[in-house]
């Protein structure tokens, strides 16, 4: 009788094998290239991985900045855009989330300190009135730039999770994100205006199909194991900035197969769909990932398998 979690795995690395071989014909097509600046064959804004410190249903509010705490005055404004780059959307939703002026991320009050929703208008237009970020250690002296976090949903096109950073910053050549040439273009020019107040102008093109940058697929490889089978490893890699588990003799892929990034910390394989396969990434603290992969077998039960990756 063979042990309910190699039988498990077993059933994993046969969907593997099988969704990959039948997937080949449909991955080959639609590629979109990065060409040292931007993926060219898509106009759309680069996405980011999504970040430990995210909470969803923040307020409604564009009004962000807080009487009395410490920040520099500023407003974030501009359009959002089809994926034709000049069609205004409207009614797309967009959330802004951000440290405080002490480098501190408000993730547990009922306030929602620096984290707000608004919606494009009938031109495409949104804006936020709040302060300028600061840069704050990572951990172990490692600094992040000075940035904003938005996720922007519109209907009909992939949710899309950026950051926009600032020029200026020391940090940002140092950071592996910020320091992406995919990014150069979400390195923002802060314009001073009168009174002392600060603005930045942003326009988010949206896609049906995003592209992950880089620096951010560069977090999730390494190695993973099962939290319940030890036994039950995989290897992520890069390779032709696409992310891949890496295969073996026992799955039928001497080399490997790629995932297809679908947006919000979530892969599939080309060909697939999330209700098919899905590896979805939690991305934590110091360097901290959770991938939870969900199947079906070869009963059409849904496997749920929670991976962590190995701390170097």
């Amino acid at each position: 009788m063979i042990h309910p979690k190699k039988q498990a795995n077993m059933q994993r690395r046969n969907f593997i094998k099988n969704t990959a071989l039948s997937a080949i014909a449909i991955s080959a097509t639609g590629f979109v290239h990065f060409d040292g600046q931007r993926y060219v064959g898509d106009c759309a804004t680069t996405s980011d991985i999504l970040g430990p410190f995210y909470r969803p249903n923040s307020p409604v509010r564009s009004l962000l900045a807080i009487k009395g705490e410490k920040g520099d005055p500023i407003t974030l404004l501009g359009k959002v855009l089809h994926d034709d780059c000049s069609t205004p959307y409207k009614n797309a939703k967009i959330e802004l989330w951000h440290c405080d002026g002490n480098g501190v991320y408000d993730n547990e009050s009922k306030d929602f300190k620096y984290r707000g929703t608004t919606y494009s208008d009938d031109k495409g237009n949104y804006s936020f009135k709040t302060i300028l970020p600061v840069p704050y250690d990572a951990g172990g002296g490692n600094f992040r730039p000075a940035h904003f976090h938005m996720m922007i949903t519109a209907a009909g096109y992939q949710p899309l999770v950026t950051q926009l950073y600032f020029s200026g910053d020391p940090w940002v050549e140092k950071d592996s994100s910020s320091s992406s040439p995919a990014a150069k273009k979400r390195i923002l020019e802060v314009q001073n205006l009168t009174g002392g107040s600060k603005k930045v102008e942003y326009n988010i093109s949206m896609a049906k199909k995003l592209a992950i940058e880089p620096a951010s697929m560069g977090l999730l490889v390494g190695n993973y194991i099962a939290e319940e089978d030890p036994n039950n490893k995989m290897e992520l890699f890069r390779k032709d900035k696409q992310l891949w588990i890496k295969g073996d003799k026992t799955n039928g892929m001497p080399f490997g197969v790629n995932f297809e990034f679908v947006g919000d910390n979530t892969f599939t394989f080309p060909g697939s769909t999330v209700e098919e396969y899905s590896a979805v990434f939690e991305i934590g603290d110091y360097g901290k990932i959770t991938m939870r992969e969900t199947y079906a077998n070869d009963k059409g039960e849904k496997i749920v398998v929670v991976y962590k990756r190995v701390m170097k």
